[in-house]
Order: structure tokens, then C-alpha cells, then sequence
């Protein structure tokens, strides 16, 4: 068997071995994309290996907290692992919302590890017309 190392997964293995898990309290960070897509913000978190039930979303205000548990897999007592580099454990990130997304009408998806949140921009935020009245003459302009 061939085996090729690199030392920055090395290390970044021993940081996390020495920082451990992450926990409720100091919960490890989780890779996102974020990007507008028409009228729906949208938001793509990387959490393979956590089943949807491990997962918690809550919006408070304009914050929104997403926070997963990836918990081990049982196994049998004559299994003995060989390579570990997974990590285990509690997962967090928070943004902060814009006050222009509609943040009643949160979609959450989750699909192939990969959680995606669609947030629909707020109607007061769309681009809309107003009507200036001058007496009995009214014109439309575009704002």
C-alpha cells in the first residue's frame, strides 16, 4: 500500500486532537457558502456524517444559529480503529441577517451532508414604485 503524508493535514489533525471535540459550550466552526439567488438568500452548510435530527436552527431577531452534533458511530467491541480523522462532536456557526430577509419564512433543506437554509427577501426591501400626487395631477416613478 502506498501511503503519502502531508504535513499540513498533520497538523491540522493534531490541532484538532489537541483542542478536542467540540462541545455545547465551545463548539467547533462549520464550512459555509452564502449567496443570493433571485429573491431568496441562501445559505449551504457542510455537515456530512450528522443525521437531521442532530441538527438545531433558531432565529432570534436577526440571528441565526445552526449547530450540529456529529456523534460516533457504535461499533462492536472487535472492532479496533485503525484511523481516525473525522471529527466528532458539536459543530456552531452564526450570522447575522440582514433586516431585509424574511427571516417567518425560512426553508431548511438537508441533503448529502449538506444543509441549506432559503431565506426570501422581504417584500418591504423589493424594488417598488411610488406615486407622487400634485394636487389632481399624479405621476409614477420608478425608486
Amino acid at each position: 500500500m502506498l501511503m503519502r503524508t502531508d504535513p499540513f493535514r498533520e497538523l491540522d489533525r493534531l490541532a484538532q486532537q489537541l483542542m478536542g471535540p467540540g462541545t455545547w459550550s465551545r463548539p467547533s466552526p462549520m464550512p459555509m457558502d452564502a449567496y443570493r439567488e433571485g429573491d431568496v438568500y441562501v445559505v449551504a452548510f457542510d455537515i456530512p456524517g450528522v443525521s437531521a435530527d442532530a441538527i438545531d436552527i433558531d432565529v432570534e431577531r436577526n440571528m441565526l444559529t445552526v449547530k450540529a452534533e456529529r456523534r460516533p458511530v457504535a461499533k462492536s467491541d472487535d472492532v479496533q480503529m485503525e484511523l481516525s480523522e473525522r471529527p466528532l462532536g458539536v459543530f456552531s456557526r452564526q450570522i447575522v441577517l440582514a433586516d431585509t430577509l424574511d427571516t417567518e419564512h425560512i426553508q431548511a433543506g438537508y441533503d448529502a451532508g449538506v444543509l441549506t437554509l432559503r431565506i426570501p427577501i422581504a417584500e418591504r426591501a423589493k424594488p417598488r414604485k411610488i406615486t407622487i400626487g400634485v394636487g389632481d395631477d399624479r405621476k409614477e416613478i420608478s425608486g
